[in-house]
């Protein structure tokens, strides 16, 4: 063999081994899957999971900066329901944990998430009942370390070009109803909005000066009657209303004519009692639900 063919065949056998890498590379990547405990987020993408939690209201937001929430955690029974779930997700961590108000089906699971796992901070109305889940919570935040942060209308939890999380209720000090002291969250994501209600009422949204424009909502006090008012969901016009309830509970929830005023203005009404889980996913220009 001369040089001249020497070194084409050495030139031919690097591009052959080239090609084959090439080949093997991404079949190879195929057989790698995050394990259980890893957090996989690319940046770009917001999830809402409303959590069936029964007659209760608990949510949990990965939000497209790799940060969380935990809004609520449902009666005490469905503590461990919430955690396990987190877990699942990967998260040994919650970020920002708020209690919107101090009724048991809120806030009764958030002790056993608080013992679960490591919290950064703690959001709760300035909103005091004298119930045993109410003070066992005071008294596990306090074991913890932990101290609470006075949730009300003003309060910024991220304020970026791209993403802002905020409160725009309650907005007075004292009311005759706990409902009314709900923390009422707004998530704004680019173009995407998601909008959550607590069990806020009537009052409250009565008392809201911002802008209620969202793309989705988590609807007042389980679509109950003493919410959702007429002027409030005209102003709201999501293309999606989640309503959080038990199956067949003893109040009606939620009311026939709080699901057709949400339909009213175009909503697409989706309950936990019917669906369980729902998780809705947005790249800030699209939304998705599952």
């Amino acid at each position: 063999m001369n040089k001249k063919n020497s070194k084409q065949l050495i030139f031919l056998s690097i591009i052959i081994f080239s090609i084959g890498i090439y080949k093997v590379i991404p079949s190879i990547e195929n057989y790698f899957k995050p394990t259980n405990n890893e957090v996989i987020t690319d940046g770009s993408l917001l999830s809402v999971h409303y959590l069936d939690v029964g007659q209760g209201d608990s949510e949990f937001i990965e939000l497209p900066n790799g940060e969380n929430i935990l809004i609520d955690a449902g009666e005490a029974e469905y503590g461990d329901t919430v955690s396990k779930y987190i877990s699942s997700l990967g998260y040994s961590e919650i970020n920002y944990l708020i209690g919107t108000h101090p009724h048991a089906d809120h806030i009764g699971g958030l002790s056993t998430v608080i013992n679960n796992f490591k919290i950064d901070s703690i959001y709760m109305p300035k909103a005091v009942t004298t119930t045993t889940i109410y003070e066992n919570l005071l008294d596990t935040i306090a074991n913890k370390g932990l101290s609470i942060n006075t949730g009300k209308s003003g309060v910024s939890l991220i304020d970026t070009d791209d993403l802002s999380v905020y409160m725009i209720a309650p907005n007075s000090s004292v009311y005759d109803d706990l409902n009314q002291y709900s923390i009422v969250l707004m998530i704004r994501y680019k173009n995407n909005k998601f909008l959550f209600m607590g069990d806020a009422g009537t009052v409250s949204e009565g008392e809201i000066t911002s802008d209620v424009s969202a793309n989705v909502i988590k609807v007042g006090h389980h679509g109950s009657s003493t919410a959702s008012s007429a002027s409030f969901v005209k102003k709201v016009s999501p293309e999606y209303a989640i309503i959080e309830v038990g199956a067949n509970n003893t109040y009606n929830l939620p009311k026939d004519t709080i699901i057709k005023r949400w339909e009213s203005v175009g909503a697409k009404v989706l309950r936990t009692d019917e669906s369980g889980n729902i998780t809705i996913i947005s790249d800030g220009n699209n939304i998705e639900v599952k």
